[in-house]
């Protein structure tokens, strides 16, 4: 959903990056210090991410994400890369932990390695972790939630906004040959094939789809409980991006699963009036 917002006079490169995130009015409401601190871990993310998908050999993609590695090594051993000082400083500031970059990187390199299709549902779930749930972690220290809690919340809103974008994603992940769906939820729509457009084509897909609407819902409402106990000042920022996310599958369920799947969008002037609810509380 790269829904474009504007950008204000002096906004770091890091934050001109996260202007066309969803996120990007979740990440706008915090503080200076700690969106500008968001906005470096987004950063972080879209440049790893992007080696994934990028259209060159397997070999000089992991190659890629090798120097990655490197450039985290030693930003925390005080060699600070010149392009990382702004994630040095947040990194400093937050105590982001070391583990948690590392494994945004191994996630990466899943997609990197070779194309996901139809993967066991416990490898899905890693794959979650690494991608969604580990962004999470980095994410709810610069919040300023307790440890126990910010892990909690990591865990189940990393989970529900990436199986939110799974099914968001089917056909257009589906053209570049990847299939993130699990051959559990497969099995239950009575489809035995892994291939991405065999699958995204079938008219029984919808049974798939539904094991995944569950799982993302119950992932949404283990966050909710664990944000209504913590302080709101701390939890606006993750209370917007679930609240928009939630209403993005709830819009797909109302959708509907058949061909053809109009990809669905979160009216801006709704993700507008969402930011503006909770930026003041």
């Amino acid at each position: 959903m790269n829904m474009q917002t504007p950008q204000r006079a002096g906004d770091s490169p890091a934050a001109n990056r996260a202007g066309g995130s969803s996120f990007y009015l979740a990440m706008r409401i915090l503080s200076r210090e700690k969106r500008e601190a968001m906005f470096e871990i987004y950063s972080f993310c879209r440049d790893v991410d992007d080696i994934a998908d990028e259209d060159r050999p397997r070999p000089q993609r992991l190659a890629l994400l090798s120097n990655w590695r490197k450039n985290i090594d030693a930003l925390y051993a005080g060699t600070v890369p010149p392009e990382l000082e702004g994630l040095a400083k947040a990194t400093s500031r937050f105590g982001l932990h070391k583990e948690d970059f590392l494994s945004v990187i191994d996630g990466v390199e899943m997609d990197a390695r070779a194309d996901i299709q139809a993967p066991p549902l416990q490898e899905l779930d890693l794959y979650c972790d690494r991608v969604a749930s580990a962004v999470g972690r980095l994410s709810v220290r610069v919040f300023g939630m307790n440890e126990p809690d910010g892990k909690a919340l990591a865990h189940h809103l990393g989970r529900a906004l990436q199986l939110t974008n799974i099914l968001r994603d089917i056909d257009e992940d589906a053209d570049i040959g990847r299939l993130y769906l699990p051959k559990e939820a497969l099995e239950l729509a009575n489809i035995h094939s892994t291939s991405p457009e065999t699958v995204a084509s079938n008219p029984g897909l919808g049974p798939a789809c539904t094991f995944i609407v569950e799982r993302a819902r119950s992932h949404f409402a283990k966050a909710d409980w664990i944000m209504s106990r913590s302080p709101r000042r701390v939890v606006r920022a993750p209370k917007i991006m679930g609240i928009v996310y939630r209403q993005m599958l709830e819009d797909m369920v109302s959708r509907g699963w058949e061909l053809p799947r109009n990809r669905v969008r979160v009216n801006k002037s709704y993700l507008l009036w969402v930011a503006l609810r909770h930026a003041f509380v």
